[in-house]
């Protein structure tokens, strides 16, 4: 017996409902986006190794999935070192593309490629599929799609409020009331880091301040230690654990704690800049609301860092994020060119619009009437009416078979087909048409002006 087939951990298939729901978030928010101004690009969907390596620090590089070389890819492994049986020291000669682990860094490597055509400031977007080999949980796999919008060649932080407002404006267009744009900004962290003696360890410092929410408070302050941050240093960090209040008042204290670092209050600096906008602006839905924990462990971001949490009540980690680099296309050789970018992670905002029932009914249907098979010269009469119908727009179909009327109208319960059309000898010679409602059951003899009313409403 052949065995059952079975998909990788961390991917999956998806039905013609669930493409239909995943369809509705994708073009809503590519509607947000060219609103904005934004124009679309698509990258591959593997890179060079040393594009991505490198990039995302040492726990993204162990995330990103390595692609073997074709052919013989151990004949460039000698004896000596395929008997150490190193995979780290093997896996930069048996391999040399790697899945996309983001889209960020790829769109570097793009701007850097493309720089002579590009006309700057260059505001894209991009919705593909990223791959990362992480633990698959809910809301997390290894397989999934991100929705990015950037803007490179800008340092002005009315970039940071438009991104702001962005995000307001794609989750109230989702019906999606009530989630909170969280905001903190990397050179705070700097300053902090700076402040407690640990600037030397700012890399370890993020990365264990971003797992507050994960792990907790203690176990945040025995990774710092483990990573050799001193504990008069964690003792310093204590106020910002209990900082809470409304956004001017952390705003306040953080001044304070930062008055002895620039570099710290330059951050503060421009997150009042944004949130002043903001206030002024307004927002529809959402909240904005500064957190000095949020770090989001990745090596390239300088300035603003956003992370987008679900509304209060539903049980899902980030649904999007991003954040200002001031010199990520530096790694590719083109240095002083400032980006900020945001992105919605859109199978986790799939999740919660699910969890919340509030995907349109609408978004599930598709075709709107199907036609019954009675033989060739009715198919064929009836086939010249979807003609007309689909070029009025409407979805319609022939049952393909001639097959028994009760397997042609269970097909059609099956798939909530809303409307059926029976066309038989009688019907073709007096050019009408039997339409049957299968949501009430009604039926009745109508002429083509009517079927397409009817199918239409």
């Amino acid at each position: 017996m052949a065995q059952k087939p079975s998909i990788p951990k961390g991917t999956r298939d998806f039905n013609p409902e669930q493409v239909a729901k995943r369809q509705y978030i994708f073009k809503t928010i590519q509607n947000v986006f060219e609103t904005y101004g934004f124009q679309p690009i698509e990258t591959p969907s593997f890179e060079n190794s040393d594009t991505l390596m490198g990039k995302y620090g040492d726990e993204g590089d162990r995330l990103i999935f390595k692609i073997l070389n074709s052919g013989d890819y151990l004949n460039k492994v000698n004896d000596e070192l395929y008997a150490e049986k190193n995979s780290t020291k093997i896996t930069s000669k048996i391999s040399e593309k790697a899945l996309r682990y983001d889209l960020t860094v790829p769109f570097a490597r793009y701007v850097v490629q493309h720089q002579n055509e590009i006309e700057f400031p260059f505001k894209r977007y991009q919705m593909q599929p990223v791959w990362r080999a992480d633990r698959p949980q809910k809301g997390r796999f290894r397989e999934f799609n991100q929705c990015d919008a950037d803007v490179v060649g800008s340092k002005s932080l009315w970039q940071e409020v438009e991104f702001v407002q962005l995000y307001d404006a794609v989750f109230t267009a989702l019906n999606l009331d009530g989630v909170t744009i969280k905001i903190n900004n990397r050179k705070i962290l700097s300053g902090i880091a700076e402040v407690i003696g640990a600037k030397d360890k700012l890399i370890d410092f993020t990365v264990a301040l971003d797992k507050l929410d994960k792990i907790g408070e203690e176990k945040v302050k025995e990774e710092m230690l483990g990573k050799g941050i001193p504990q008069s240093g964690i003792d310093k960090l204590q106020p910002l654990f209990t900082l809470s209040g409304t956004f001017e008042a952390q705003i306040h204290s953080l001044k304070d704690i930062l008055s002895t670092s620039e570099e710290g209050l330059k951050g503060v600096e421009e997150l009042e800049f944004i949130n002043t906008g903001i206030e002024t602006l307004g927002l529809k839905t959402a909240t904005l609301q500064l957190d000095v924990t949020l770090a989001r462990g990745l090596n390239y971001y300088t300035g603003a860092i956003f992370e987008v949490a679900a509304p209060k009540g539903v049980a899902m980690g980030s649904i999007g994020g991003g954040g200002r680099y001031d010199d990520l296309t530096g790694i590719f050789g083109l240095n002083d060119v400032s980006g900020v970018g945001i992105s919605f992670g859109l199978d986790r905002i799939y999740l919660v619009l699910e969890e919340l029932q509030l995907f349109p009914e609408a978004v599930n249907k598709n075709v709107k009437v199907i036609f019954i098979n009675f033989g060739d010269s009715e198919a064929l009469y009836s086939l010249k009416t979807i003609q007309k119908l689909r070029a009025a727009g409407v979805n319609a179909e022939l049952y393909p078979d001639a097959t028994k009327m009760k397997k042609q109208m269970n097909h059609a319960n099956k798939r909530a087909i809303p409307f059926v059309v029976l066309v038989g000898e009688e019907e073709v010679k007096s050019e009408i048409y039997t339409l049957k409602n299968m949501i009430n059951g009604e039926q009745d003899k109508i002429d083509f002006n009517t079927l397409l009313e009817l199918v239409k409403s």
